[in-house]
C-alpha cells in the first residue's frame, strides 16, 4: 500500500508513512474502545443481576393460597378417603340404576359384601353423573372361570356412559391371566385404542384393583373437541395406561369418534359370553376440578 500511495501522490514518503501509521493507530484504538464498552456493559449487567439476587427473598417465590383441602385417607388402600362418594360399600345398589331404563333400579346380585353380575338384567350405571374424577374398584373373576379369549371373564368399566348399550368410553375388564386375545382388547386396555403397558392380572379367584384418573373431553358449543379425553389407569398398583389420549368413544366395530356430552354416568357391563359372572366390591369416586 505504501508503494502505491507513493507513486500516486506528490507527498513525501515520510509524510505518507506518518498518515498510514496514524490510520492504523486510530483503527486499533476504535477496536479497544469497542471492546471496553462491551466489557463495561457485561460488568454493569452482572452487577445489576447480583443486586437483584441480593435483594431477593425466599418469600418472593412462595405461594400460600389457595390451600388444598384436607383429605383423610382410608385406613388401607381399599377404604375410601374422606371426600369420596361411595358407589358400593357391600350393602346395596342404591347408587346404581338400570342403564337401559334409568327409572329402574339396578338388579345385579348383592351378598356377603360383594356385587355379582346378573347377565340377563343388562348394564348398570351410576345415578349420578361425573366429569373429571379419581375412581377405585375391586373386581374378581371366579376361580372356576371357563372360556377363552374375549369369552372369558369379560366385562367393561365405562368411564363415561353416553347412551344405552356400549355407548361411551370403555376400560376393558377381562380375565387376561394366561388367556390370549388381541392386545388392544385385553385387561387394562382402553378398548380397541390402547395397548396396556403391562399385564399384572391376578389369577382367577383373586381380587384385582383398578385405580383410574379420568379427564373428560371438553367440547365447543358446535360440538367440536377443544380437549380430548385422557385416562391414567393402575391395575393392581401397576401403571397400565399413562395419561392416554383417547381418540373418541370406544367401538367394537369401526373407528372411534367424539360426540358432545357434559357429565356422564359410570357404567358396568355384563358381557354376553357364557363364562361365569364377575364380582365387584369397594367402589368409590372422588370428583376432580
Amino acid at each position: 500500500m505504501f508503494q502505491t500511495l507513493a507513486r500516486c501522490s506528490k507527498l513525501p514518503r515520510k509524510y505518507i508513512a506518518f498518515l498510514l501509521f496514524r490510520c492504523m493507530l486510530l483503527s486499533t484504538m476504535r477496536s479497544y474502545i469497542a471492546d471496553f464498552f462491551a466489557f463495561l456493559c457485561v460488568v454493569t449487567l452482572a452487577a445489576s443481576l447480583h443486586a437483584q439476587e441480593t435483594s431477593a427473598k425466599p418469600e418472593d417465590t412462595e405461594v400460600w393460597q389457595p390451600e388444598p383441602k384436607v383429605v383423610t385417607p382410608g385406613t388401607d388402600f381399599a377404604k375410601p378417603p374422606s371426600d369420596a362418594i361411595v358407589l358400593f360399600d357391600g350393602k346395596n345398589l342404591d347408587e346404581w340404576v338400570s342403564a337401559q331404563d334409568r327409572s329402574q333400579p339396578a338388579k345385579w346380585n348383592v351378598a356377603d359384601g360383594v356385587m355379582t353380575v346378573a347377565k340377563s338384567t343388562g348394564n348398570i350405571e351410576t345415578r349420578r353423573t361425573f366429569h373429571n374424577y379419581q375412581f377405585h374398584m375391586e373386581w374378581r373373576t371366579p376361580e372356576n372361570i371357563t372360556g377363552s379369549g374375549q369369552a372369558r371373564g369379560n366385562s367393561g368399566l365405562f368411564l363415561a356412559s353416553t347412551g344405552k348399550g356400549d355407548a361411551g368410553y370403555e376400560l376393558q375388564i377381562l380375565d387376561s391371566y394366561n388367556n390370549k386375545t388381541y392386545v388392544n382388547g385385553m385387561v387394562g386396555s382402553i378398548y380397541k385404542q390402547s395397548i396396556p403397558l403391562a399385564n399384572p392380572m391376578r389369577k382367577p379367584g383373586e381380587w384385582n384393583v383398578y385405580d383410574v384418573v379420568w379427564t373428560a373431553p371438553v367440547f365447543s358449543d358446535d360440538g367440536s373437541v377443544n380437549s380430548p379425553a385422557y385416562a391414567t389407569v393402575f391395575l393392581n398398583g401397576v401403571l397400565v395406561d399413562n395419561h392416554f389420549e383417547l381418540k373418541g368413544e370406544t367401538r367394537y366395530i369401526g373407528q372411534p369418534f367424539y360426540k358432545k356430552f357434559d357429565g356422564a354416568p359410570i357404567k358396568l357391563q355384563p358381557h354376553g359370553d357364557k363364562s361365569e359372572p364377575l364380582s365387584f366390591r369397594n367402589i368409590w369416586v372422588r370428583e376432580l376440578p
